[in-house]
């Protein structure tokens, strides 16, 4: 028998039809949060992490490919896109040549099992709010559904706790505002609780290959499949290297005390290791969130913790309103799934090209994906056209939201191609056919209109079109 919190927050997910797998998952982070657990991990308890880099391993055409057939897809799919004022699922927002996310997505995978022959099935881990968006657009791909395998399952949710006393938070103004999403790492639960783990090995398949959906670099390439194949890992992640855009966020590391390699996130990180944390020299590798695993050795390993994988708690405190920040404070128990590589002896990281790391978090990240710094080939991958990427920000009072950022594009983006980076504070409207070269800052208090066919060189401050 837990505690009085824990039981009103299992009584509350059981009356709202939530798995039992994800019952007694919660109730395990529950009862670490309840003892004082934070999951930090202090600098002085870990190393850095080197890594081999994939361009220099030498991988078999043949073995390449039988990898890749006995290869799963799952893309992360549960997010909205909130932060970008969208309401529907991030993955359908239009992205290049009038095509979404979703649909470059998918037409990878087609692409892929046409030329290599394989089932290459795709499923996407959708939250109960974009899981009818999602079906409903992917519906127009009548051959993408393989027999035996759902094209969707369920991420889990959870009650958000009052941070006073560990009760679950009540917010009668929104109900649904008192439930949260456990974080990705919840891909485990849910594969266990849905029995897909079983069925993907009853039907042949000995990899899974996961990755956000927002980030169309991450293809399942042969070429990574068959590297983690001859690896022997049970679990691997591919890596890049650390930028200056990096120096806030998670990286890799070595722990001391057993080896084992460690995914430090930044709400794991204290604050007194927050420079560390933001040393790209010692610490070199973020994650792509592109990650691989063995079914069995999934399998296996959820047997022996009878269920529960045991990630490292995130603890994160939010108002139970996001957009009240008078709203009541709740914490948030979270985990990350890349974090499962500290659970599995002998698990592996490669480092891989930037071009497999392409997210899209916000609209400066959208500018950069609309422009000519990426082809999109007829196999539906992104070909990185230019030498270098630029460094993009944009005034986020007019630019943050979707909407209002195409407003500003109304005749398609501007070439990034030549451009060092891009800075825009102030209300400008970019006419067709513009082209950003070398390091360009606009600061337009009063607002402005790039004329049509201007070229942008250098700082303006309310200067007239070049």
């Amino acid at each position: 028998m837990g505690s009085q919190g824990l039981e009103l927050a299992r009584a509350k997910m059981r009356a709202a039809g939530v798995d039992e797998v994800a019952v007694e998952t919660f109730a395990h982070y529950y009862r670490l949060l309840e003892h004082g657990e934070t999951g930090m991990i202090p600098e002085a308890t870990i190393d850095p992490l080197d890594m081999p880099a994939l361009a220099d391993v030498e991988v078999d055409e043949q073995a390449a490919v039988e990898a890749l057939a006995a290869t799963a897809v799952i893309k992360l799919n549960g997010g909205l896109g909130t932060s970008m004022g969208m309401d529907h699922a991030k993955s359908l927002l239009c992205v290049r040549r009038g095509l979404s996310f979703l649909d470059i997505s998918v037409r990878q995978v087609l692409h892929l099992r046409e030329k290599y022959g394989v089932r290459l099935p795709l499923m996407f881990m959708n939250s109960f709010r974009t899981s009818a968006d999602t079906l409903d657009a992917v519906a127009r791909y009548d051959t993408l559904a393989v027999d035996g395998l759902p094209l969707e399952f369920l991420q889990n949710k959870e009650p958000k706790l009052l941070a006073k006393d560990l009760t679950p938070a009540t917010w009668p103004k929104d109900p649904a505002l008192e439930w949260c999403p456990p974080g990705h790492g919840d891909i485990y639960t849910a594969l266990r609780g849905t029995g897909l783990l079983d069925r993907l090995l009853e039907l042949g398949y000995r990899y899974v290959f996961v990755s956000n959906s927002d980030n169309l670099g991450a293809v399942p390439d042969p070429r990574v499949a068959g590297w983690f194949a001859a690896s022997g890992a049970p679990f691997a992640i591919e890596a890049v290297r650390r930028t200056p855009s990096d120096r806030k966020g998670g990286h890799f590391a070595r722990r001391k005390s057993d080896g084992r390699i460690v995914l430090r996130e930044t709400a794991q990180t204290l604050e007194a290791d927050k420079v560390a944390l933001a040393d790209l020299d010692r610490h070199r590798f973020t994650s792509t969130n592109n990650l691989w695993f063995d079914v069995r050795a999934m399998v296996d390993v959820l047997d022996q913790r009878e269920g529960i994988l045991g990630l490292p708690l995130i603890r994160n405190v939010k108002p139970v309103d996001p957009a009240d920040p008078a709203s009541p404070e709740v914490i948030q128990i979270e985990t990350a799934m890349g974090a499962a590589i500290e659970v599995f002896e002998g698990a592996a990281t490669i480092e891989v090209g930037r071009d497999r790391f392409v997210p899209v978090k916000t609209t400066n990240d959208l500018l950069v994906l609309r422009s000519d710094i990426y082809d999109l080939g007829t196999d539906f991958v992104l070909d990185q056209a230019a030498d270098s990427v630029p460094y993009v920000d944009l005034d986020g009072d007019f630019y943050k939201l979707v909407g209002e950022f195409d407003k500003r594009f109304p005749d398609g983006v501007p070439s990034l191609k030549q451009a060092s980076s891009l800075q825009v504070s102030g209300d400008v409207v970019f006419g067709h056919g513009v082209a950003v070269r070398g390091d360009v800052a606009l600061r337009e208090p009063k607002g402005r209109r790039v004329d049509a066919g201007a070229v942008l060189e250098g700082t303006r401050e309310g200067a007239a079109d070049a």
